[in-house]
C-alpha cells in the first residue's frame, strides 16, 4: 500500500491540524482545513482566495470540477489519502484549525453567538451535547437540514453546505433533531403555517401504496429533476419550485423520497445561486401546495 505523501519521515512531525483531521476523519466526521479568521482555504489555482466561491464549481458534495479538492464544505472528507495528498501538503502546514462538514456526518449544529442566545436555547430547546466557543456554544443534535445564518438574534444553523469550527468533543448525549430547530429555518412563514423540511427520516408524504415498479424509476425522476434545475438559464426561483412539485408530486407520497434524493435536488438549486433559505422556502410552498 502507498504511503500518503503527507505523513512525516521519521526526522520530521506532523502538522497539528492534520493530525486532528485525520483522527476526525476516521470517526467519520468529514474535515477541511481552516485559515486565520475561521475561513477555509482554497486548495486549487482555480479556487485560490476562494474565486469559484463554492457554488459556479460544484458539482457534488464532497468534490467540485477544480482538479484538487476545492474548498469550503464541499471539501470536507474522511479520506486519509485526500487529507495528506500533495494538493493540501502546504494548507495543511499553514493551517489555523479544523473544520467539519455537521450535515455530511448527519449532524445539525445551532451555534449560540452570546449569553442571550445561550439562555434562549436553554428555555426553548431540547438538551443535546454542548461544545464551547470563543463567546458562545454549539449545540449538536443528530439529524441534518438546510444551513441558515440569522434565525434569530445570535444564532444560526450549520448543517448542510455549510461547516463549522471544531472545538472538541463537547460534553452531553447528543439528541434528535428536534422540530423547534427545524421550524427556524423559515423565518417569515405565510399565512399557511409551515415548517422547514427536517431531514431525520425518510421524506415519506400519507404513506400511500407506491406505484413504482422498479428503483429505477426513482434514481431517473431525480436525474431529470437535478438536469432541469441545472439547465436552467433564468427564472432559476421559478424552476426550482416547479421541479420540487413535480418531484414531490410524483414520489412524495409513497415512501420512496429519501434524505439523500432531496439534498440532491437542493445541491443542484445551491449551485445555480439559490440559498439554503430559498430551497427551504420552495421545498415547504411545494409540500403545502400538495397538501403534504
Amino acid at each position: 500500500m502507498t504511503q500518503p505523501t503527507l505523513l512525516p519521515r521519521p526526522h520530521e512531525q506532523m502538522p497539528r491540524h492534520l493530525a486532528v483531521a485525520i483522527r476526525l476523519g476516521m470517526a467519520g466526521l468529514p474535515v477541511l482545513p481552516l485559515r486565520a479568521g475561521k475561513l477555509p482555504i482554497g486548495n486549487c489555482p482555480q479556487c485560490v482566495a476562494t474565486v469559484c466561491g463554492g457554488r459556479p464549481n460544484m458539482k457534488t458534495p464532497g468534490g467540485c470540477i477544480c482538479p484538487s479538492p476545492c474548498h469550503g464544505w464541499a471539501a470536507a472528507t474522511t479520506n486519509p489519502t485526500v487529507l495528506t495528498s500533495p494538493a493540501w501538503a502546504s494548507t495543511w502546514r499553514g493551517a489555523a484549525g479544523v473544520a467539519y462538514h455537521p450535515g455530511g456526518a448527519g449532524l445539525t449544529v445551532v451555534d449560540l453567538d452570546d449569553q442571550d442566545a445561550i439562555q434562549w436555547a436553554r428555555a426553548t430547546l431540547p438538551a443535546t451535547r454542548t461544545v464551547a466557543t470563543t463567546r458562545g456554544e454549539h449545540w449538536l443534535y443528530r439529524g441534518t437540514m438546510p444551513s441558515t445564518n440569522a434565525v434569530r438574534p445570535g444564532v444560526d444553523i450549520k448543517s448542510l453546505m455549510s461547516y463549522a469550527r471544531w472545538l472538541g468533543p463537547g460534553e452531553g448525549v447528543t439528541a434528535p433533531l428536534p422540530a423547534a430547530v427545524c421550524s427556524l429555518a423559515v423565518k417569515e412563514p405565510p399565512r399557511a403555517h409551515r415548517t422547514a423540511q427536517c431531514l431525520t427520516v425518510p421524506l415519506t408524504g400519507r404513506g400511500g401504496d407506491c406505484p413504482h415498479r422498479t428503483p429505477t424509476y426513482l434514481a431517473r425522476g431525480i436525474a431529470m429533476a437535478v438536469q432541469r434545475i441545472t439547465d436552467a438559464r433564468a427564472g432559476v426561483h421559478a424552476t426550482v419550485y416547479q421541479t420540487f412539485l413535480a418531484v414531490l408530486s410524483t414520489h412524495g407520497r409513497c415512501g420512496c423520497l429519501t434524505d439523500d434524493d432531496m439534498q440532491r435536488l437542493f445541491t443542484a438549486a445551491h449551485a445555480k445561486g439559490e440559498t439554503p433559505r430559498h430551497c427551504a422556502d420552495a421545498w415547504t410552498n411545494a409540500r403545502t401546495a400538495l397538501g403534504m
